[in-house]
């Protein structure tokens, strides 16, 4: 009598995100773990996610209809004035759900401390965890951050060979890294998007020549954070351009630059929002006439549509360099001079992938070699 085969059980595959940036890079692996039948996805949704003054992101997770998605306030106040306290809350919040929700991997991304309380849980309750994005290199706490995150994470998605290569000197075995690319790229490169004039409607944008400003807290700098901030929205104004702006991370020091980004409200040349859902956002991304401020979206993404950036400052220190990417200092002048001599256009780069990330992050989650890994790991040593 011929026994039937067994059917393997469903592995549950938890993401954990915090912001809308990390969302919007985890967004098509989501997508693809979520239509698979070997697998369920499941979202903790923490942090900004969860704050009024910042969008209220949880609603976009929800559109995306996925149905296991638990929602998790980690901090009290729209700023983390104490990032260690909202890295506490969050290590609790996360250890009681995977307590009494079984999972098989564990996925973080980036370098945000909400990454790093998922890969603390990962590795202290052993369960596999993956780290997308990890070896990157940048200015500020984040550099920190990421480079924690790997060492306590069991399995690495890359997005370049060389961050892999970083990886490696990190002590980490080849064989539990794989490069994939930016997950982002997916979407932006083959997403269904709405016309420029839907979203700008959407938003209350009412020009449709304009830049994107966007600028984040730099930790080590809160020093001279008001006097950086101050030079920078002055520049803005002088440069006769119009402005889409974009509410700063809720990193500690988001206030001295929410405080002066509120001087722009009544000027007619500048369109404040807290946050863009991910889709529209590269729409207007992809119709800018250039990209301003700190964000890492400068480096990474602007440079896949060609789009000029003006990064200003350290917090990407060291990141990817391309002809598309103008580097300048937290200076007025400086700033204004730059503004009015970028070009049009650059030609597009696919550094960080072609848009397959979550057809490559499947097939790997399909295999058997990221599952033998051990969970109990060692330092490689490249001598």
């Amino acid at each position: 009598m011929r026994q039937q085969a067994v059917e393997q059980p469903r592995k549950n595959i938890l993401f954990v995100t915090g912001t809308r940036a990390d969302f919007g890079k985890l967004k098509s692996l989501m997508r693809a773990v979520n239509q698979d039948p070997a697998f369920k996805c499941s979202i903790f949704a923490t942090g900004m996610h969860l704050l009024k003054k910042y969008g209220y992101t949880l609603q976009e997770i929800h559109k995306e209809n996925f149905s296991r998605v638990f929602p998790f306030f980690n901090q009290s106040t729209a700023t983390s004035k104490l990032m260690d306290i909202v890295l506490a809350e969050t290590i609790k919040g996360l250890s009681f759900y995977v307590s009494e929700n079984p999972t098989d991997m564990l996925v973080v991304h980036g370098d945000r401390i909400e990454a790093l309380a998922g890969a603390i849980v990962g590795a202290l309750q052993g369960i596999r965890t993956a780290h997308i994005e990890g070896g990157e290199r940048s200015g500020t706490i984040d550099e920190l951050i990421r480079h924690a995150v790997t060492k306590l994470s069991h399995i690495h998605f890359a997005a370049t060979a060389a961050n892999k290569r970083r990886l490696m000197q990190l002590g980490e075995f080849e064989n539990n890294i794989f490069v994939i690319g930016s997950p982002d790229i997916d979407i932006m490169l083959n997403g269904d998007f709405p016309a420029l004039e839907t979203v700008c409607a959407d938003y209350e944008i009412p020009f449709r020549e304009y830049s994107l400003f966007m600028y984040h807290p730099v930790i080590t700098e809160l020093d001279t954070l008001k006097k950086h901030i101050h030079e920078v929205v002055e520049a803005l104004k002088d440069s006769g351009r119009n402005f889409v702006v974009i509410y700063p991370n809720n990193d500690a020091g988001s206030d001295i630059i929410l405080e002066k980004i509120q001087e722009l409200q009544e000027n007619e040349r500048f369109r404040i929002v807290p946050s863009i859902r991910f889709e529209k956002f590269l729409v207007l991304l992809r119709h800018a006439q250039c990209v301003v401020g700190n964000s890492s979206c400068g480096i990474h993404e602007a440079p896949v549509y060609g789009v000029p950036t003006v990064n200003i400052g350290s917090r990407q220190k060291n990141r990817f360099d391309y002809k598309s990417i103008f580097n300048v200092r937290e200076d007025r002048e400086a700033i204004v001079s730059l503004l009015a001599s970028l070009p049009d256009r650059c030609e597009p780069v696919y550094t960080y992938g072609r848009g397959n990330s979550a057809e490559l992050f499947l097939n790997i989650l399909h295999g058997k070699a990221m599952w033998e890994a051990p969970l109990q790991k060692s330092f490689f040593d490249l001598i």
